[in-house]
């Protein structure tokens, strides 16, 4: 199948309008980008931070008619400087297909292989973690990610309770429970993340010993051990929210952290977990450490 691409560059504040009103033109997908090479940090929670020149994209189907569309987005958005229209006709692609053609199976302390579908490893000693490419970040390819699987492989998880607050696919939840933790609890804003959580779970055969949550029906519960993989900003407004989903001398570990992130979300969890140094893999680090 193929499809009509239609995309214009706009500011910050006009991209996210031009986007709904190709939504509202019957467009499939709307997605954004980088019009220049200007890099954004830190969106708050569910927030979706854009760029200064923002490149808005629209995919339509063939029976759609993309000058006229043009048309009516120029004559509604008048007053706004619309640069750089473009246009496209592109075939439909076997996306998940070519992604997997570059995720090979990676291996974690010796102890845990995250593997796709049909390249599953069974070396002895080590457990095999299924990931296919989905709708939520996190295959263990990214540095945040690996970092948290280095550490849950490298520890003895026999009958913990695991919480994974901003799970994205699932990963980390899965591969606690597959190391021998009792129960993983899973949280995120995003209900992607839970829909791709839940079929990771299953995918895996540990359905029964996670459970997926919205942060507003998370219960008021602790565990012995708390992943939050998400990025410096949130991980420090929810510092005292997250220690607090510790047990005494319960475990903490954060990642989703850019180096020169590391002092401020020290300083943000040092009254609250006693943190070992830092661990770092290219431009991110892990910290982890016991509650006080």
């Amino acid at each position: 199948m193929a499809w009509h691409q239609l995309s214009v560059i706009s500011d910050e504040h006009t991209a996210p309008l031009i986007a709904d009103f190709f939504s509202d033109l019957g467009a499939v997908s709307v997605t954004y980008m980088d019009a220049e090479d200007e890099p954004v940090y830190e969106p708050a929670i569910g927030e979706t931070k854009i760029w200064s020149n923002t490149q808005v994209i629209a995919l339509y189907e063939l029976d759609a008619d993309p000058d006229a569309i043009k048309a009516q987005v120029i004559e509604h958005f008048q007053s706004q400087a619309l640069l750089n229209w473009q246009y496209d006709e592109i075939g439909d692609q076997a996306w998940e297909r070519a992604w997997m053609e570059f995720y090979k199976p990676m291996k974690f302390a010796d102890k845990l292989w995250v593997c796709p579908t049909d390249q599953q490893q069974h070396e002895p000693k080590t457990v095999c973690l299924i990931l296919d490419p989905g709708l939520a970040f996190g295959t263990g390819t990214h540095p945040t990610t690996a970092l948290c699987l280095e550490w849950l492989a490298s520890h003895d998880l026999t009958g913990k309770t695991v919480i994974d607050y901003g799970c994205g696919s699932g990963i980390l939840a899965v591969a606690a429970v597959l190391l021998g933790a009792k129960i993983a609890h899973a949280v995120d804003i995003d209900p992607q993340a839970i829909t791709a959580t839940e079929s990771n779970a299953l995918k895996n055969n540990v359905q029964d010993k996670i459970h997926c949550y919205l942060p507003n029906d998370f219960p008021v519960l602790q565990a012995d051990i708390v992943l939050a993989n998400i990025l410096a900003k949130p991980l420090i407004d929810m510092s005292e929210m997250i220690a607090s989903l510790l047990v005494p001398n319960g475990t903490l570990i954060l990642s989703g952290i850019l180096h020169e992130q590391a002092d401020a979300v020290i300083t943000a969890y040092q009254s609250h977990i006693a943190l070992q140094p830092l661990v770092q893999q290219e431009d991110w680090i892990r910290l982890s450490g016991a509650k006080h």
